[in-house]
């Protein structure tokens, strides 16, 4: 497992703990613990994807990707649920932004600094 993957998969890791605290909060702690669960595993799988892809994309293009990766992974769980979560799928793009900056900046090895 490459330094990337891992700091991708832990931000992601990260990340749902921090949507499983948000949802809780918008829907006044009565979603039921599949839906969490659901909500976190959408963010380790947005880190693992993210975590795949090559580390050399560059600022501007880190925005787009991350930005990318975040929609199309997001929007899997938010047209899963009716689309009834706006924010959570907004979030998505934003953590997927991150996830992407965070593997950038701490997930280089050695041999990809050059």
């Amino acid at each position: 497992m490459t330094k990337r993957m891992i700091v991708s998969l832990i931000t992601g890791a990260i990340l749902g703990l921090i949507c499983i605290l948000g949802a809780s909060v918008r829907s006044g702690f009565e979603l039921n613990a599949f839906y969490l669960f659901a909500f976190w595993y959408n963010r380790l799988l947005m880190g693992f994807i993210i975590g795949l892809l090559d580390g050399k994309p560059g600022w501007p293009k880190v925005l787009y990707r991350g930005a990318l990766i975040g929609f199309l992974v997001s929007f899997a769980f938010y047209s899963s649920i009716s689309f009834a979560d706006p924010i959570g799928f907004g979030a998505g793009i934003i953590y997927g932004i991150i996830i992407e900056t965070v593997a950038l900046k701490y997930g280089k090895t050695k041999k990809n600094d050059a």
